[in-house]
């Protein structure tokens, strides 16, 4: 139930600009840019309100904080639907950003913890297959609505979903318990939940893990963002670079089914480890062998994605404990959702600059995010409790 909820929040929100920003811009007499400089809002919106929102998982459990996200959807879609100048464009999308903060990934992940505890990485992995086709839904029946109906009618068709799909599916969620799981460890442990890191050490990991999550979700918005064009400068045809940027999206989901299947056993950290060199890899190949290794590229970057995606689930999960979950994992999210909203402008910039080249400015992104995880791991190699967490 909350993978196909997740595939609905993200194709609404996170995906639906791409398709429907030009019709936008048009009708209300403003450009694409400032279209999406009101998705950027939502984005910072959606950093401020994680930490709440995490909060109130923490202690009501996801229900009935996924309900609300629900309503705020299709409030959020429904007043964008009825924009007639560029301020309530941005009303618009500010609303959509409490929504966003309240209703995807990160409140998935911290509902199913809050039920789960320390057993809900499976779980994680389950919602990211499903919604890892949020692009290959949202995309064609965005572009489908907005051919037969109107952007407006699009928005007004999307909000209806929320109330006629989305709320039900959430609503017949789990009860959570009365007690986070975790603190019912705690009482009968005698200690707290968490891996039994110090305080010095659970500060560093946390620093170090939201600079991890930072860079993995600016490079994957920047790739979202300017694929079709490095690969056109790299040297492919408009055919050739359209076709092998659809490579991500499969990818992926692939990567998921690796996590999900040949890696489930794996320690997350190894795993978030690998999937960061995956980009890199993926550049050099491209850099190398130039647009013969384009398809390489794409499917590799694909694959750490899908991977990492994971990771911003069960890390979090593994170093800390489940206590308070909901709430650390929003505070650990909010530089991503930040750079996250400057990373299609900063990149774009760099493209300008050195064209092909800025691969190698994501590429040695890439690698301080493993050089990150590598510091990680051995800061918590002395917490025996911490390395046997899965």
């Amino acid at each position: 139930m909350l993978g196909v909820a997740q595939t609905l929040a993200w194709a609404s929100s996170y995906y639906l600009p791409a398709v429907l920003a030009g019709a936008i811009s048009r009708d209300v007499g403003t450009s694409p840019s400032t279209v999406f400089g009101a998705f950027s809002v939502a984005l910072l919106v959606a950093a401020a309100i994680g930490p709440f929102s995490g909060r109130l998982i923490d202690r009501l459990g996801g229900r009935p904080v996924l309900i609300a996200s629900n309503l705020v959807f299709a409030g959020g879609l429904a007043l964008l639907s009825h924009a007639t100048h560029s301020s309530l464009v941005f009303a618009a999308w500010a609303l959509m950003g409490v929504a966003m903060g309240s209703g995807l990934y990160e409140a998935a992940f911290a509902t199913v913890v809050r039920l789960h505890g320390q057993n809900a990485r499976r779980a994680i992995t389950g919602i990211t297959l499903f919604a890892g086709f949020a692009s290959t839904v949202g995309w064609p029946l965005s572009a489908y609505l907005e051919s037969t109906v109107g952007w407006r009618g699009a928005c007004l068709a999307w909000a209806a979903l929320h109330m006629v799909v989305g709320l039900p599916l959430n609503a017949l969620l789990p009860r959570a318990p009365g007690a986070d799981p975790a603190s019912k460890e705690a009482a009968t442990s005698g200690k707290d939940a968490g891996p039994g890191l110090a305080p010095a050490q659970q500060r560093r990991a946390a620093v170090l893990m939201a600079y991890v999550f930072a860079v993995t979700w600016f490079v994957s918005t920047a790739m979202a963002a300017h694929l079709p064009e490095l690969l056109l400068v790299s040297g492919a045809t408009l055919a050739a670079a359209v076709g092998i940027a659809a490579l991500v999206g499969p990818a992926q989901v692939a990567g998921r089914l690796i996590e999900f299947t040949f890696l489930k056993h794996a320690h997350p950290l190894l795993s978030a480890r690998l999937a960061t060199l995956a980009h890199p890899l993926g550049a050099l190949c491209l850099g190398l062998l130039g647009t013969s290794a384009a398809a390489a590229f794409a499917v590799l970057h694909g694959l750490g994605n899908g991977i990492l995606t994971i990771a911003i689930g069960t890390l979090p999960l593994l170093i800390f404990g489940a206590k308070g979950y909901g709430q650390r994992q929003g505070f650990l999210m909010v530089p991503a959702r930040v750079v996250q909203a400057a990373a299609p402008f900063l990149f774009g910039m760099a493209v300008e600059r050195w064209g092909d080249g800025a691969l190698w400015f994501s590429a040695g992104l890439g690698l301080s995010a493993c050089l990150a995880l590598v510091v990680m791991t051995t800061s918590i190699r002395t917490t025996p409790h911490a390395v046997e967490a899965h």
